[in-house]
């Protein structure tokens, strides 16, 4: 096969113990042809990157719901880009106020997507983000 699937890293930083949503879109992700890794729950933004790139994903998918995304988003992708995976698509999810968004955005997270959102819209924006058979 000379193309690849996309592959995404579904990832819970922090302490927030609530993983049913991720599991639900890890799920979702994995029905609609992906390729999915779970880190699992109390993951630090150090272990989500050397994940991400050692797995060589195309997606960070993160999702939280304690309150911290305003900082465990931005350390995600600030280790993902010390380390050599800046080229790296970082999208959040959770519980997450409107008014955080665009500062979330601002350093690097490419979208939010809060409670309610349907997991085809998710699907959709990864795969007109990255593409399909995007792996050489």
């Amino acid at each position: 096969m000379p193309f690849g699937k996309i592959r995404i890293l579904v990832a819970k930083p922090g302490l927030d113990g609530h993983d049913r949503g991720a599991k639900v879109v890890a799920k979702a992700m994995s029905d609609a042809g992906f390729e999915v890794i779970y880190t699992g729950l109390h993951q630090t933004p150090e272990q989500i990157a050397a994940v991400a790139i050692d797995e060589d994903v195309d997606v960070v998918a993160m999702s939280i719901l304690s309150g911290a995304h305003n900082t465990l988003f931005p350390r995600v992708v600030n280790c993902l880009k010390e380390n050599g995976g800046g080229d790296i698509l970082v999208m959040g999810g959770g519980v997450i106020p409107d008014k955080d968004i665009p500062f979330l955005k601002e350093q690097g997270i490419s979208e939010i997507f809060t409670p309610g959102t349907p997991t085809s819209k998710v699907i959709d924006y990864i795969r007109n983000k990255v593409g399909e058979g995007n792996q050489a």
